[in-house]
């Protein structure tokens, strides 16, 4: 019996995740049980995990290799790939945001309410936001809302940095796992931003607050703040109003994407009619052979190949480096429903690292979940060529994948090849030739099949990883 404990854990000693044989487990102690039991009665909890807005939940009798001292252990339903905040679109965050605080207001009707306001709290299971934290909610006191501070910080503030400002959040969630700090919004909004939706209260007097509680010596977390306004009379109904003020400012919330090259990709692309039939053809019949548990796929653009993908595997990750074009698509599958393909905005060229706590709280992106498969295609080019990436750097990456590759070269006389090598000095990338990237390739796979495209300058390989 394999048993892991989770390294986030520590943060909350009386509920500790912990995974056996592949299932998520949860140990609780003390007050957590007590909350547990209250929480298990609401009808909200039934109904949300019904549509599987709450992870789904259960108690475990007499579960083997559990923490020391468990009073009570919770099985939770698996989250397929594990993502985070920094490698969400701005409708992404948005919607976590909103499912957030409406399951805040229906556990505020039934007597409950939560202990934080994290982002962390949330999952995406391909489209569809999933809170996972039940040990947030605990019964109510009558007293402010604990996590509101940290709810601005992770939720509001990033998402009211990038709607009214233009900046992307994600470099500034990446950097700072606590998100951005009341003082550091305030200061990145103008005076002309005092009327916008939001920024008065939650943004100058909540920094203000906290200014004056740091003049006192106290730390200006939610506690010292939770504190004052109880003094003050605060109640159940004055937290309501707080919440549903916060909803009706983040469902306002819009970003005005700039103009994507890669939005229109698609319609842009110097592919022709047939080529596209060919291409979408060759990456069915590469992974039609067997069921695929997870599939990445890199370099996504608009989804095309991660629908194929989807056809004969249990779970696709969605991967681009531009968030327009993520955002669209996040939005397309939103409207369908669809649980099956999970769209994240990264850099490959600069993956989401390690962070927290010896950098383990939040796992590097390749340490969450091994790929059976990976579509690579229109992609090296823009790695070797743009991103000035060896081949034999680039492939080794994918034989470590250990994974079926399904690889398309991109030659450096293609129309984007031309495009790209024009503004790079003449003869920078001598090694950047077909003959030289197949003999990389079959060093490290073995190449089951091949097409060259009828343009003559792009060709697919579907290749399995030598031993």
């Amino acid at each position: 019996m394999s048993t892991s404990v989770e390294p986030a854990s520590f943060r909350d000693p009386s509920s500790t995740v912990y995974y056996q044989d592949g299932a998520v487990l949860r140990s609780l102690v003390g007050d957590a049980v007590r909350d547990w039991e209250l929480l298990a009665k609401t009808r909200f909890f039934a109904r949300r995990q019904a549509d599987g807005s709450i992870v789904r939940t259960e108690p475990v009798e007499d579960a083997e290799g559990a923490p020391e001292g468990s009073q009570v252990v919770l099985r939770h339903d698996r989250v397929p790939f594990i993502s985070y905040p920094y490698e969400w679109t701005f409708a992404q965050l948005r919607d976590a945001a909103l499912l957030h605080l409406d399951v805040m207001l229906e556990a505020l009707e039934e007597g409950m309410t939560m202990k934080d306001g994290y982002s962390y709290n949330l999952q995406f299971v391909g489209a569809r936001p999933t809170f996972i934290d039940t040990p947030s909610f605990e019964k109510t006191s009558g007293g402010p809302w604990a996590g509101y501070k940290q709810f601005c910080q992770t939720l509001l503030y990033p998402l009211i940095l990038q709607a009214y400002k233009d900046v992307t959040f994600r470099p500034w969630l990446r950097g700072a796992i606590n998100g951005i700090e009341p003082r550091q919004i305030a200061n990145l909004v103008s005076a002309r931003d005092i009327v916008r939706p939001g920024v008065l209260k939650h943004v100058t007097l909540h920094s203000a607050m906290d200014k004056s509680f740091s003049g006192k010596g106290k730390c200006g977390g939610s506690q010292s703040t939770k504190e004052e306004l109880a003094r003050a009379g605060f109640s159940d109904e004055l937290t309501k109003a707080t919440v549903k003020g916060l909803r009706k400012v983040v469902a306002g919330l819009k970003w005005k994407a700039a103009d994507s090259h890669w939005a229109t990709y698609q319609q842009t692309s110097t592919y022709s009619d047939d080529e596209r039939v060919r291409k979408a053809a060759f990456v069915r019949a590469a992974l039609a052979d067997q069921q695929h548990g997870l599939v990445w796929d890199l370099g996504c653009n608009d989804g095309t190949y991660s629908r194929i993908a989807a056809e004969t595997s249990d779970y696709v990750l969605a991967v681009d480096g531009d968030e327009v074009t993520i955002d669209s698509l996040y939005r397309a599958l939103r409207a369908e429903g669809n649980t099956a393909i999970l769209p994240l905005v990264m850099d490959l060229v600069d993956q989401s690292p390690g962070i927290g706590w010896r950098n383990t709280e939040r796992p590097a992106f390749a340490e969450r979940g091994k790929p059976d498969a990976v579509l690579c295609l229109a992609l090296v080019h823009h790695l070797a060529i743009t991103a000035s990436l060896p081949l034999p750097a680039i492939l080794d990456w994918f034989h470590s994948l250990r994974a079926r590759l399904v690889i398309e070269f991109v030659a450096p006389d293609d129309p984007m090849g031309k495009v790209l090598l024009a503004n790079k000095p003449a003869g920078l990338f001598p090694d950047y030739r077909a003959s030289v990237f197949e003999v990389l390739l079959e060093e490290r796979f073995e190449i089951q099949r091949q097409e060259a495209l009828p343009s003559g300058t792009r060709t697919l390989y579907s290749a399995v990883p030598r031993a």
